[in-house]
């Protein structure tokens, strides 16, 4: 199902103005005073709350449209996610929930992940021709296509580096928290009494000198490379898909989003941030994912080298 939302002969998507506002005005929950104001108001159904309950309900529409038209298709035979769900279960409020989590889980984080990572190499051209000359290598059968296949992208250990390490700096989810179910003591000794929030910070977490080294704020792709082969960070140390038991479930999928998006861009144009855009940081809106204000301003030109 298509809400059509990029199609520039179309008015806005209501899906994709009532997602956005749903996740700004969630995210601003956190925000208040106390969480008796927004709770007031959602009692009330005045407010920030009000608009918040009328947007949801948009969402929620659409959710449980995916619902009616994939029942129509025979989903006893298809092995997408969603299917497997809904061969398990009968509880339409809950399968609609988990399809709400996908779309919050899959939508935003891509799209920040790359407004960032292209930020990051517009400063950095030297990455940028490190990923073009493997590119090459890879590619090298095949050096007039634009999309590389599934196994190439694998072989590709500098571009995952890249992704790695921007989103080290920029994670989609700059925050996240978790209850505790029960009574439990942390490695250190600390005792977390059972309903405690938990919040853990892998947008400080990346920036953290005791973590990444004294280079910790500088963007630098080789920190993940051993012999020019990517090797994985231990995912308590780079939280950016949670870990253990919780570890996000499309982390993989995201990964490769990122780099066939990347790569295709990165090997037909070349890219310039404005002036000001690049002397400071990206600066982000209020919401579950880390949303550029404004956007990001940037040249894009088709390269004359192919």
């Amino acid at each position: 199902m298509d809400p059509g939302c990029l199609k520039l002969s179309l008015p806005d998507s209501d899906l994709q103005e009532s997602f956005d506002l749903a996740s700004k005005l969630s995210a601003e929950r956190a925000m208040t005073v106390s969480p008796l104001v927004w709770k007031i108001k959602r009692g009330l159904n005045i407010g920030s709350e009000k608009k918040l309950k009328e947007a949801i309900k948009k969402v929620d529409i659409l959710a449980e449209e995916v619902i009616i038209q994939k029942r129509k298709n025979d989903f006893s035979s298809q092995n997408d996610l969603l299917s497997r769900f809904m061969r398990n279960m009968d509880d339409d409020k809950l399968l609609r929930d988990i399809i709400v989590s996908f779309l919050l889980a899959g939508r935003d984080t891509v799209a920040s992940g790359l407004t960032t990572f292209f930020w990051l190499l517009a400063q950095h051209p030297r990455v940028i021709d490190e990923i073009r000359a493997e590119s090459s290598r890879v590619m090298v059968r095949r050096e007039k296509e634009t999309l590389a296949s599934f196994e190439e992208i694998r072989e590709m250990h500098y571009l995952t580096a890249a992704i790695h390490e921007s989103i080290r700096l920029f994670p989609p989810v700059q925050f996240d928290s978790k209850f505790c179910q029960e009574d439990d003591t942390l490695p250190d000794g600390t005792f977390v009494a059972k309903g405690t929030r938990v919040t853990y910070h892998p947008y400080a977490m990346g920036r953290m000198e005791g973590i990444w080294g004294k280079d910790c704020l500088e963007f630098n792709p080789e920190r993940w490379l051993e012999d020019g082969v990517f090797k994985a960070q231990c995912p308590f140390k780079y939280p950016v898909f949670q870990g253990g038991v919780r570890v996000c479930l499309g982390k993989d999928l995201s990964i490769v989003e990122m780099k066939s998006v990347a790569l295709a861009l990165i090997r037909q144009f070349d890219f310039q941030v404005h002036v000001a855009t690049k002397e400071q940081a990206p600066k982000f809106m209020p919401g579950l994912t880390a949303t550029v204000r404004g956007g990001l301003p940037i040249m894009v030109q088709e390269r004359r080298e192919q």
